[in-house]
């Protein structure tokens, strides 16, 4: 096993470099280009580092003490987009349930696309079905296309105006460009040309030849690609706007109200009016409200949620506990020693809201392209039009041939080309229990070459269980099972727990137990079928008088240790019977999964703040070389950024509250769907059957739909350039132009659809093969219970 480099320390925060940090909700972006413009605008100001994230639509702002924000608010709406500082929430309040159901921008994009839909499929049928075009059809489809190009393809429009004032070109100027072109034109051919005559149609006469123009309408053409765009921009803004889920979730997990002790009463009040130094009683099963210090009790703790550790940890007075993890055994009264925005949960909660802002989604593809086919489409326009007229051609005819090539250059598949693969991937990928949560997240498939992996609940169930019983020589199983899980049924510990699940399993319905004592921290005593038994560590049996000298037994229980096991020794009758092993168990697939991660390209690594002899057990059991043991949850994060520092491209899989914070910071976060609710919305990827192999699944659907998804767009582009030189020639018909975009259209739908196809790669002789072949399907998936 090899162990981690050290954990580099953390960057200086703002207030020791003399900075404070300001964070502003910003809207109006319509791709990334957009949050990079505001960056470079603030970051123009004297001593301000900015950086602003399109997927959170957050600016996280670090400028000289006494700036005044509004001064950076003032600046974003000066490059021509709003900008506030977030609503701070009340005191003690909950966080809204969903930021999306109020969100002004969201709804009014919705509205425009309702809209487009029900006016632009009748003005696409009657284009493109002759049998449909009764007289003055064409008056009819401008009444039905004019509001779709006007004000649904409003937010294009605007964009392209902002992206003119800077001098630059995206995806919104292509779609405003070629959308608005097809208007005029309809427009003078309609009123001005033939095309508004009674009779007129369009015919499928697919020949090359000179026009003028004046005969054709196109306004299928920009209804079509109005609604098609703003169908994948208001799936991507939907998608977006659950980024501070995370938080929600990681907020979600703390107490509500606590019951705290003041004037020796106590009282029953909201979490947010909990002081420092305040006294409060915690029951059995309820959650910790703050992190404090134990005064009185003792008790086992699961911070499995939050620390990942799988063992309870037993706590006594003068101990620490955690807020948000849950007493699992007796009365504790806590003093609070960190409340709010101080506590361990909220702490982790910032942690991960900062790797979210500074997190760097790739631009979306189809702007990086836009950005140099707008220009170059635009500038060939102009070239055509000056060409025509230097050629002594009427300006009619000039005019004809730059904006027949401003519109075939829009291309009515680029709408479809994300959206359809999106689609049919993720409907692909729930079908294995996979769901992506975005465009962006595809990039990062592409190139990971490390995957650091959670232990508990990722790897192994994250619920403690019986895994081994060794008897005496004179002593059977059925015995031991019988009387130690019939004691340990009376228990509330995990462990006992995991003993009498397991015994029950094997032997039946357990007996009832009398005279039973429970041994804080050392183990549990009672009477079963007339014998007095004592289940608990060494200590306790010493206390009774009961010696371990079998040396059977000895060895197992040395065993169990080393293995990272917790070993319990079962007696009666004066001596020791056997050893029950209890542990977290690790799946059955998780072997075979890491195997086919490797065969991905990608190392595994085994990161757990479970001590070091476990987490080599685990990780020799199933294939895993580099362990990385012993870390708090906030150290994880920085786990990560140490090896993207020395250029590995990390993806993360973890399932806890305490891998939130990583699982956002990673190049791809891959989150277990049986782990918190923090977990999953902070990773780009979740996988609802929690089982790695659907790890694995989701990498190659992944890979596999971003492929796609590139082929989509060259082809939606493709079929368009091809057409431009007819165009710029003057021999652009338009049925001809709307088969070029039929055409591409139904390629790119096609191609999306052979994703459902989707099967796992074939596994080499080499790899490790299912622990249960029985429960895999043909194609190599495993199917969810």
């Amino acid at each position: 096993m090899t162990t981690s480099a050290p954990i580099h320390p953390p960057a200086a925060t703002a207030e020791q470099t003399g900075a404070v940090d300001v964070e502003l909700a910003v809207s109006g972006m319509t791709c990334a280009s957009c949050a990079a413009r505001i960056e470079r605008t603030l970051n123009k100001l004297d001593g301000v580092s900015a950086s602003v994230n399109y997927a959170t639509e957050k600016a996280h702002v670090s400028a000289p003490a006494g700036v005044d924000p509004h001064l950076l608010i003032e600046t974003i709406e000066q490059a021509g987009y709003h900008a506030a500082l977030p609503a701070t929430p009340t005191k003690g309040a909950a966080p809204d349930d969903d930021p999306s159901d109020d969100d002004g921008e969201l709804v009014a994009l919705r509205h425009r696309l309702i809209g487009a839909v029900v006016l632009s499929v009748p003005v696409i049928a009657l284009a493109m079905v002759p049998a449909l075009q009764f007289t003055y059809w064409q008056w009819a489809s401008l009444t039905l296309a004019a509001p779709v190009i006007v004000w649904a393809a409003w937010p294009f429009h605007r964009a392209a105006l902002l992206n003119l004032r800077h001098g630059a070109a995206t995806m919104d100027t292509l779609i405003s460009v070629g959308t608005t072109a097809a208007l005029l034109w309809s427009l003078y051919a309609l009123f001005f040309g033939t095309a508004g005559q009674p009779g007129m149609t369009h015919g499928f006469t697919l020949t090359v030849s000179a026009s003028d123009g004046a005969g054709n309408i196109y306004l299928e053409v920009a209804a079509g690609v109005t609604m098609f765009v703003l169908a994948g921009r208001y799936f991507e803004k939907r998608s977006k706007r659950r980024a501070g889920a995370a938080l929600r979730a990681l907020l979600e997990l703390g107490a509500k109200d606590v019951t705290v002790i003041r004037d020796g009463h106590q009282h029953r009040i909201p979490i947010g009016e909990l002081a420092i130094d305040d006294e409060f009683n915690v029951r059995p099963g309820e959650k910790i409200a703050s992190d404090g210090v134990v005064v009185s009790g003792t008790s086992a703790v699961d911070a499995s949620m939050v620390t990942g550790e799988s063992m309870p940890v037993q706590v006594a007075p003068a101990d620490t506990v955690t807020g948000g993890t849950v007493n699992a055994g007796g009365h504790l009264r806590v003093r609070a020693t960190r409340v709010g925005a101080d506590t361990q949960l909220a702490q982790m909660a910032a942690m991960v809201e900062r790797a979210q802002t500074g997190k760097a989604h790739a631009q979306r593809l189809a702007d990086r392209i836009s950005s140099v086919f707008v220009p170059v489409v635009i500038a060939v326009a102009i070239a055509v039009l000056g060409a025509w007229i230097g050629a002594g051609y009427p300006l009619q005819a000039a005019f004809t041939a730059a904006v027949a090539v401003l519109i075939i250059a829009c291309p009515c598949a680029l709408g479809l080309a994300t959206p359809t693969a999106l689609l049919v991937g993720t409907g692909r990928g729930a079908q294995l229990g996979i769901v992506i949560k975005g465009p962006e997240v595809l990039e990062s498939t592409r190139t990971v070459d490390t995957v650091v992996l959670d232990k508990t609940g990722t790897v192994t169930t994250g619920q403690m269980t019986l895994v081994q019983v060794t008897t005496a020589p004179s002593t059977t199983r059925e015995d031991v099972l019988a009387l130690a899980g019939a004691v340990e049924n009376a228990s509330e510990h995990p462990v006992a727990a995991a003993i009498a699940a397991g015994a029950a399993a094997e032997v039946g319905p357990l007996d009832e137990v009398d005279d039973f004592r429970n041994f804080e921290g050392r183990g549990v005593r009672g009477l079963v079928q007339g014998r007095v038994v004592t289940v608990g560590r060494p200590t306790l049996l010493a206390e009774h008088g009961i010696a371990v000298d079998d040396p059977h037994l000895n060895e197992a229980q040395t065993a169990a240790e080393e293995a990272g096991q917790t070993a319990v020794l079962v007696a009666w009758d004066g001596r020791a019977h056997a050893v029950l092993a209890v542990a977290d168990a690790i799946k059955p697939t998780s072997a075979h999964a890491i195997a086919r991660l490797a065969a991905l390209g990608m190392t595994p690594i085994l990161l757990t703040g479970d001590n070091q002899t476990v987490a080599d057990a685990v990780a020799a059991e199933v294939g895993i070389d580099t362990v990385i043991a012993n870390v708090l949850p906030a150290d994880k994060a920085a786990v990560i950024t140490d090896r993207q520092s020395d250029g590995k491209v990390v993806a993360m899989i973890g399932d806890g509250v305490n891998d939130a914070a990583a699982l956002a910071h990673a190049d791809l976060g891959l989150a277990m769907g049986t782990g918190t609710d923090a977990a999953m919305h902070a990773a780009d990827i979740t996988l609802v059957r929690g089982d790695l192999n659907a790890a694995a699944d989701a990498i190659a659907l992944a890979r596999t739909t971003l492929k796609t998804i590139k082929m989509n767009l060259f082809w939606a582009f493709a079929y368009n350039v091809a057409a431009i030189p007819l165009a710029a020639l003057g021999l652009l018909n338009p049925m001809l132009a709307g088969a070029a975009m039929a055409l591409s259209s139904v390629f790119v739908v096609s191609n999306s659809l052979r994703l459902r196809a989707f099967t796992s790669p074939p596994h080499s002789s080499s790899t490790v093969p299912p622990t249960n072949p029985s429960t895999y399907t043909p194609q190599g998936y495993k199917v969810a219970a």
